[in-house]
């Protein structure tokens, strides 16, 4: 196999951004926006360090950025529109019956007060309270690759109340209050609505800890591991009737047969090793399926724990289990991808329908580049190696 077969210097990058262009195109309607749909494309996945309306509207050789704002705010086209598009091409790109979907939440620093749902909140971006939005984001994550497949913005309830404030950032009537669980159940639902295939869903314990969410995804009879919180209260039933405890109790009991190291995927420094372990849960689960407490050890640090709810397939090893729980890092590698190099916390605009395009086409972004790896690796599992000839004997 050729150095060029595997490290991608022969992917035709042009061909195949004027193909997305093409999916692309028909949502903005008009020539003038899809001209400007695409520069702003360009732009986001171009070397430029800020992606600002200014700087967008320098990198396509305008002389103003009145194009660049206009296509996130005063022009006509749905950012849902395209986000089924860029859904659709990313799970084309990626699709896989063990493939993952996974939840999880980012912040937005601002200054001011005027951005849609900016407001003093946590974000777990900066660790701490800050003057920012938060959005809620899906990923979907296969071994050909992650990228981010849906977005909503979180409206605090000090937005919501405050009718005037949301009609000037043109929030749409009718758009009431939601937590990050609502919208995470909502966001997860779609998904599965649309057909991607998923063998896991995977979250936080901030939605691992909605009983909601779980009974939506048994209903439909979806596997999960769902990081929950060391006193998330457990009821069982026994001989003497009713009592309650948490992971943390039940770890407290395990014994140190009870544990076996498993590889949680890879890390910076290679496999991240821990100690797993599993205690099957009592309760009901339905034809074909089990539930079980899943405990992950640090192996440096034994008292650090994380537990995890588990919605099975009968007879699911726990390898598999550990293996679904570590692949939550994969939206963390997407929200690193979409800010680091594409200007997802770049978005100016201050309106509903401005924040929801630049997170959209950001997405379309991203999943253009999760194509190309995706396809890169796809050449090189299916060239088999080449044996190197035998060096020739010396005369």
């Amino acid at each position: 196999m050729a150095v060029a077969t595997w490290s991608g210097s022969l992917l035709s990058w042009d061909r195949e951004l004027c193909a997305l262009k093409g999916l692309l195109f028909p949502v903005f309607g008009r020539r003038e926006l899809q001209e400007t749909g695409s520069a702003f494309l360009e732009g986001l996945l171009s070397g430029i360090e800020r992606k600002t309306g200014w700087l967008l509207a320098e990198q396509a050789g305008l002389d103003r950025p009145y194009r660049m704002q206009s296509l996130l705010g005063r022009s006509s086209w749905s950012a849902d529109e395209l986000r089924d598009v860029v859904r659709r091409y990313a799970i084309e790109a990626l699709s896989d019956p063990d493939g993952v979907l996974v939840v999880d939440e980012t912040g937005f620093v601002k200054k001011g007060d005027q951005s849609v749902g900016v407001s003093r909140q946590y974000s777990g971006t900066a660790a701490r309270i800050e003057n920012c939005q938060v959005g809620v984001f899906l990923t979907y994550a296969s071994r050909l690759g992650q990228t981010l497949i849906d977005r909503q913005l979180y409206l605090p309830e000090s937005w919501t109340r405050d009718t005037e404030r949301c009609a000037k950032a043109k929030v749409p009537e009718g758009v009431g209050f939601a937590t990050k669980i609502e919208i995470a159940r909502n966001l997860i639902a779609a998904a599965l609505d649309a057909g991607v295939p998923c063998r896991w869903v995977l979250a936080d314990a901030l939605y691992g800890g909605d009983y909601r969410l779980r009974q939506m995804l048994e209903a439909r009879r979806q596997p999960y591991v769902l990081a929950i919180r060391s006193n998330h209260h457990l009821r069982f039933f026994d001989e003497h009737g009713l009592f309650q405890t948490d992971p943390k109790g039940i770890a407290e009991n395990l014994l140190a047969g009870d544990w076996t190291t498993l590889p949680a995927g890879e890390g910076a420094k290679g496999l991240r090793l821990y100690d797993w372990a599993r205690v099957n849960l009592p309760w009901a689960a339905g034809e074909g399926f089990e539930r079980w407490l899943l405990f992950r050890r640090n192996r440096r640090e034994p008292h650090k724990l994380a537990y995890y709810l588990a919605f099975a397939p009968q007879a699911t090893a726990l390898a598999e289990m550990a293996g679904a729980a570590g692949l939550r890092w994969t939206i963390e590698k997407c929200f690193e991808r979409a800010k680091g190099d594409l200007g997802l916390d770049h978005c100016e605009a201050r309106c509903w329908h401005g924040w929801y395009r630049h997170m959209t086409l950001v997405m379309a972004a991203a999943a253009f580049l999760a194509k190309l790896a995706a396809d890169l690796r796809r050449t090189a599992w299916s060239k088999p190696n080449e044996t190197s000839p035998p060096a020739e004997t010396a005369a």
